[in-house]
């Protein structure tokens, strides 16, 4: 059975699609076959791993339904995607906002039953795969709630600055409502620091805090640093420098962080 991770935190512009993305693709680089299932619709994991195996193979994606359409005639399996050797997307499109209404009409009287049904659709297909994350809305929602459900750890992404440690704390507190309402088994995997600015007081301060909050404990080891040559990958896709001839020593700096913070994850769940 596959370990199934959610990327998250209520703030937005933490690096949360960034990171699972990127965790994802060195997942798959080390050899495990993993599936990112991006709920957020506005489906900007999607993006990014269609420009991935465009610029990497040539192809341009296409798919014959979208994921909305898919949950509605239960065939959610016809439209995973692969992307590169063991990498595989879940695609999100912009419909999947009618999700909430699918659930509500097809369990009118079941609040617990609509945050649990994505839980039963990624069970059909979870026996494939070693690894499969979650990218969701930086929001409370039935889509952060049905990939928290469905998940076995939740990894918070924190950037360094005071309303993404807040929204870290809120987060905590909401999940731990949730194993309450739920009486469901996820552990928090960590904290996740993304610095917003390398080496800044604002960002340090932040960093310090939350550790003392948190634990040392609990948060990721590795610190995820600003790295210009990540927002370009938004435009480009993820440049491997193992199949592509257009990189630099900024792609490989990146990817050696990725493959760093990536076997950290590793590590924290098979401790």
């Amino acid at each position: 059975m596959a370990y199934k991770i959610t990327y998250s935190n209520f703030k937005g512009g933490t690096g949360k699609t960034t990171n699972s993305t990127m965790m994802g693709y060195h997942l798959a680089e080390k050899g495990f076959k993993t599936l990112l299932i991006d709920l957020d619709p506005q489906a900007n994991a999607t993006a990014l791993y269609s420009l991935t195996r465009q610029n990497q193979t040539g192809e341009v994606m296409t798919f014959d339904k979208t994921l909305m359409s898919a949950i509605a005639d239960d065939d959610v399996e016809s439209i995973i995607t692969p992307i590169k050797e063991n990498l595989y997307l879940l695609p999100s499109f912009a419909d999947l906002t009618s999700y909430p209404l699918f659930l509500e009409k097809k369990f009118p009287n079941d609040l617990s039953k609509r945050s649990t049904y994505f839980s039963e659709i990624v069970a059909h297909f979870e026996a494939n795969f070693d690894y499969i994350l979650f990218d969701v809305p930086p929001t409370l929602s039935t889509f952060t709630d049905s990939a928290v459900l469905a998940s076995d750890y939740i990894v918070i992404v924190l950037q360094t600055q005071e309303r993404s440690f807040i929204g870290a704390d809120a987060f905590i507190k909401y999940l731990q409502e949730l194993m309450g309402s739920y009486q469901t088994n996820f552990d928090i995997l960590g904290i996740l620091p993304v610095l917003q600015k390398n080496n800044a007081i604002v960002d340090k301060s932040v960093l310090k805090n939350a550790t003392e909050s948190f634990g040392k404990e609990n948060m990721f080891k590795t610190v995820i640093k600003n790295m210009e040559r990540l927002k370009r990958y938004d435009m480009t896709g993820i440049i491997d420098p193992k199949v592509s001839d257009k990189f630099d020593v900024h792609d490989k700096n990146v990817h050696a962080l990725y493959s760093k913070v990536t076997d950290e994850l590793i590590e924290r769940i098979e401790r």
